[in-house]
C-alpha cells in the first residue's frame, strides 16, 4: 500500500460544461467577476448568484485589493453599480482606518452616486421602516461628507429624483460640512427641496410632451423636430445622451445640418476621450441607425465608426513584426444580453474588443469559433460595419465552444503566431469524440511556436480558466472596456492584470 500518494492538484475543477478546468485564485476570480459583472443574469449564473460570488471572495482577499479594484473598475472600466457595491460590503468586515472612506470618495463620480450607494447600503444591511439608513457606518459616513463637495447645483439637480432614497435624505444623514457661504446655500436648497430645475434634454421634451398632449399628430410631429434642432443648437446634450437618442433625434426629421452638428460632435476627438464610453456603446447606436432609411444614413454610421476609432486612439496594437491571431467565440453561452434592457450580447462585447484589436495591428488573422474554426479577414478600415458582418456569419461555425480548433488549425497548417488571443466566456469545451482540449493543444502548439502567447479574454468572469494561468505563455484578461489592453501591455512587461490594480494609489 502506497502511503506518500502524488497530492492532487487542488486548482483542478470542472466548468459548466463539465470539462477540465482551472479555478482562479481568489484575486483573479474576484478581478474577473467585478470585470464582467453587469448584475444582471447571465447564461450559466443568476445576478444574485454573482453577488453572493463576489461578496464571498471579498472575504478571501486583503481589503486594500478590494478597494483598489473597486477604483479599477470604476475609473478604467467605467462601471457603475459594482464600484458602489464593494465600497459598501468592504465596511461591512473593515474599519479602524479610512481605507473605506477613500474608496467611497473614489468610486462616487455622480451626484445620483450618492443615494444609489445609500441605496444599496440598506438593502446590504436589510434595513427597513422609517430607520432604514440609521447607524450608518462611520467611514461610509466620512467618505460620503467629501463626496458632496464635488458637485455643483446643476449637478444634484440633474439628479434630484423621487427615489426610494432621496438627495434630501442623504443630506440629513450624512451632515456634510460646507465650505462656503455658497455652498452653504446650495445644501439649504437640498434640504428645502428647492433646488432649480435644470435645463436637460429630458426637462424639455417632458415639458413639451405636456404641453402638446391632444394635439394632432402631424402639429406634435413638427413640435418636436424644432425642439430636437434646439436642443442639439444648445450644445447642452451630452455624449452619451447624443448618442441613445440618435434614433429619435432622425425619426424627428431634423434638418441634414443639425445631423451634421450631431456627427461633428460625435466624431470631436475630445468628446469622444471625455465621454468615457464602453466600445460595445457605440455598437448599440450603430445597430439603431443601421436599419433606418434616411438620406443622413450612411453619415451617421460613419461618424460613429470615426468616434469609436477615436475612442481607442492611444491603443498601441502590434507593429509588423508581430502575428496576431484573433479568434472570436460565437457559442450559444455568448449569446446572452449584457443587461436586461439591452440588445449588445456578450459575444458582440468580443467582436467589438477584437476588432478594435484587429484594427491596431499590421499582421493579423481574424476569426470566430463555436462547433468549428473560421477565418474571417476583414478589412482595417472598419469596426463596426466588421462586428455586424460577424454577427451576420455566426451560424456558419456552429454553437459549441470548441476552442481547440483555433490551436489545431494552426498546428496543421504549421503556422507559427506570436500572440494569439481568444475572446470567450472560458466555458470552452470538446463537444466531438475524443479527448482533445484547448489545454492539449495548446501544449502541442508550444512545440511548434514556443514563444507564442495565448492571451484569453474572459468576458463572463465564472472563475473557471480552460488552461492554467502563467503556464505555457497563458494569461487571463478581464473585462468589456478597451481599458482591457492596457493590462494586455502590462503582461507584455511581465507584469500580471493583478499588479496592474496594485499600482493604483487610493
Amino acid at each position: 500500500m502506497k502511503f506518500n500518494t502524488l497530492k492532487a492538484d487542488r486548482k483542478v475543477t470542472k466548468n459548466y460544461e463539465g470539462a477540465k478546468a482551472y479555478k482562479l485564485s481568489p484575486e483573479m476570480e474576484l478581478y474577473a467577476a467585478v470585470a464582467t459583472a453587469g448584475l444582471s443574469d447571465n447564461y450559466y449564473e443568476k445576478a444574485n448568484d454573482r453577488l453572493t460570488r463576489i461578496k464571498a471572495l471579498m472575504l478571501d482577499n486583503d481589503p486594500e485589493f478590494v478597494a483598489k479594484l473597486a477604483l479599477y473598475a470604476r475609473n478604467q472600466m467605467y462601471m457603475r453599480s459594482i464600484p458602489l457595491v464593494l465600497a459598501v460590503e468592504l465596511a461591512k468586515f473593515h474599519s479602524g482606518d479610512a481605507l473605506v472612506s477613500k474608496t467611497v470618495n473614489g468610486v462616487v463620480q455622480r451626484a445620483d452616486e450618492i443615494t444609489e450607494l445609500l441605496a444599496y447600503y440598506q438593502l446590504a444591511n436589510a434595513r427597513k421602516g422609517t430607520k432604514k439608513l440609521n447607524k450608518l457606518s462611520k467611514q461610509v459616513q466620512k467618505g460620503l461628507v467629501e463626496t458632496f463637495n464635488k458637485f455643483d447645483e446643476y449637478q444634484f439637480a440633474k439628479y434630484n429624483r423621487a427615489t426610494e432614497v432621496k438627495l434630501r435624505d442623504a443630506l440629513f444623514l450624512v451632515h456634510p460640512k460646507a465650505k462656503d457661504e455658497a455652498q452653504q446655500e446650495l445644501f439649504n436648497k437640498i434640504a428645502e427641496d428647492t433646488l432649480e430645475v435644470p435645463y436637460t434634454w429630458e426637462t424639455e421634451l417632458s415639458a413639451l410632451g405636456a404641453q402638446m398632449a391632444g394635439e394632432a399628430e402631424y402639429v406634435k410631429a413638427k413640435a418636436f423636430k424644432a425642439k430636437w434642432e434646439e436642443l442639439i443648437d444648445s450644445n447642452k446634450v451630452g455624449y452619451m445622451a447624443t448618442m441613445r437618442n440618435l434614433r429619435n433625434i432622425m425619426e424627428a426629421g431634423v434638418s441634414a445640418v443639425h445631423i451634421q452638428k450631431v456627427c461633428k460632435y460625435l466624431s470631436n476627438e475630445t468628446a469622444v476621450a471625455n465621454s468615457k464610453q464602453l466600445p460595445f456603446r457605440f455598437l448599440a447606436a450603430y445597430r439603431e441607425i443601421k436599419v433606418l432609411k434616411g438620406d443622413m444614413v450612411g453619415t451617421v454610421l460613419k461618424a460613429l465608426e470615426d468616434a469609436i476609432v477615436l475612442s481607442v486612439k492611444n491603443l498601441k496594437g502590434f507593429d509588423i513584426d508581430t502575428r496576431v491571431l484573433i479568434a472570436c467565440d460565437v457559442s450559444g453561452s455568448m449569446q446572452k444580453p449584457v443587461s436586461p434592457k439591452s440588445k449588445v450580447l456578450l459575444y458582440d462585447i468580443g467582436l467589438v474588443l477584437g476588432m478594435l484589436m484587429q484594427s491596431k495591428c499590421e499582421r493579423v488573422v481574424t476569426g470566430m469559433f463555436g462547433d468549428t474554426w473560421k477565418v474571417i479577414n476583414m478589412p482595417k478600415t472598419s469596426v463596426l460595419a466588421n462586428v455586424d458582418e460577424f454577427y451576420r456569419r455566426e451560424g456558419e461555425v456552429g454553437y459549441s465552444t470548441n476552442g481547440h480548433k483555433v490551436i489545431d488549425d494552426l498546428i496543421a497548417r504549421k503556422v507559427v503566431m506570436d500572440k494569439v488571443m481568444i475572446f470567450t466566456d472560458c466555458q470552452i469545451w470538446n463537444s466531438g469524440s475524443g479527448n482533445a482540449s484547448l489545454e492539449k493543444s495548446w501544449k502541442a502548439y508550444k512545440a511548434i511556436a514556443p514563444k507564442a502567447k495565448l492571451y484569453l479574454f474572459d468576458l463572463a468572469g465564472y472563475g473557471h480558466s480552460p488552461l492554467k494561468l502563467q503556464d505555457q505563455d497563458v494569461c487571463l484578461i478581464a473585462g468589456w472596456s478597451d481599458k482591457v489592453f492596457e493590462v494586455l501591455y502590462a503582461l507584455e512587461e511581465g507584469k500580471t492584470a493583478i499588479q496592474k490594480i496594485k499600482q493604483i494609489t487610493l
